[in-house]
């Protein structure tokens, strides 16, 4: 008998890290992000998803409709990917918001398949990262989003990496995971990976995958 392996891309789907906590936080990490999301809301930071804005169109793609990324989610993605995808991200204009943009698209989508315990702590990250005086005393990001440099967004990340707080750790995980998942899983970016892609009799058996 001879069975052929199953294609599967290098990110396999953005929707099955649902099988795991992004953030196993102690009781310290718990009351910080949550009180961090309270403080979000009353302080004005955006709480609807950025789809029912009427402003997004013009940020991102058209026709896209996010359900669950904020516009101050988008804000900060915008910041982080070009640190945290570096040099793969093409540094010609239009084809880099391209990318950008379809990254972005690819988490809201990915992170609106995750069970709900995984949503609230995604959600209680980003409003510690988005609300002003969290982002100031966690992140010691001292600009908002759309003015901070790629050489700050990626300080940034490396105190958290490196950090010696596993709230903060995790966190790192978290926004990177999400991120090369949904930046290296697209085909467009498998090369960039070393991944070639799904062999021919793959894609003549299950011709979704040229559109997975």
């Amino acid at each position: 008998m001879n069975d052929q392996p199953q294609a599967r891309s290098p990110a396999h789907d953005l929707a099955h890290l649902d099988r795991r906590s992004f953030l196993k936080t102690g009781v310290g990490g718990t009351l910080l992000l949550g009180t961090a999301s309270v403080a979000a809301g009353l302080g004005g930071c955006a709480t609807a998803p950025a789809g029912s804005q009427d402003d997004v169109g013009a940020r991102t793609g058209a026709g896209y409709q996010f359900r669950f990324l904020t516009r101050d989610d988008i804000q900060l993605f915008e910041a982080l990917l070009p640190a945290m995808i570096g040099p793969a991200l093409t540094e010609e204009p239009r084809a880099r918001r391209v990318a950008m943009t379809s990254t972005i698209e690819r988490i809201d989508a990915g992170i609106y398949k995750f069970g709900p315990a995984n949503q609230r702590e995604l959600r209680r990250l980003f409003d510690l990262l988005n609300f002003g005086v969290t982002r100031v005393t966690a992140a010691r990001v001292w600009s908002s989003w759309p003015n901070v440099t790629t050489a700050e967004a990626d300080a940034f990340l490396e105190r958290w990496r490196t950090s010696g707080i596993g709230l903060f750790n995790n966190g790192y995980i978290a926004l990177t995971k999400i991120s090369n998942v949904a930046f290296y899983g697209h085909q467009d970016h498998w090369h960039l990976s070393g991944y070639p892609g799904p062999p021919q009799w793959a894609v003549d058996a299950l011709p979704h995958i040229k559109n997975a």
